[in-house]
């Protein structure tokens, strides 16, 4: 049995392998691992969308929601993605842009989700509760 770290340039390994192993160490909680297995199977066309979203998952499991954004924006701008597949990716940005507190960047995913699916899981309450929260002027009183 080879070890992982000889084999993560085998050309015999396929992208669809790379995916699975990718699924398999994020499954174990080995995100950069697995980030390296998704990287790697990002190069095979139909698998771009899965491998870009599973990126920006492990990312955002590690807590790192910086690096998780641009994953998932890659992911959205696959042209093959469904209006569902679409709608998923856009959820999990939209909760990472609002854990980072960006809070015209979420929206503007929520309100894309809303448009394409009304009813879609907590959309709506979670638009209305950022819609309230205006950045509000501090003021200190002296």
């Amino acid at each position: 049995m080879s070890d992982s770290s000889q084999d993560i340039s085998d050309p015999s390994v396929s992208p669809e392998e790379r995916y699975e192993r990718g699924l398999a160490l994020k499954q174990a909680g080995l995100h950069k691992a697995a980030i390296e297995q998704f990287e790697m199977a990002a190069v095979e066309a139909a698998l771009v969308l899965k491998a870009y979203a599973q990126i920006g998952l492990c990312y955002k499991l590690a807590g790192c929601y910086e690096e998780a954004v641009p994953a998932f924006q890659k992911a959205l701008n696959v042209t093959t993605a469904s209006s569902k597949e679409t709608v998923q990716i856009l959820y999990v940005l939209g909760r990472t842009l609002e854990s980072l507190g960006r809070v015209a960047e979420t929206l503007e995913a929520y309100r894309w989700i809303r448009r394409e699916d009304p009813d879609y899981r907590d959309v709506a309450e979670r638009i209305e509760r950022l819609s309230i929260r205006r950045p509000a002027v501090v003021t200190k009183k002296t």
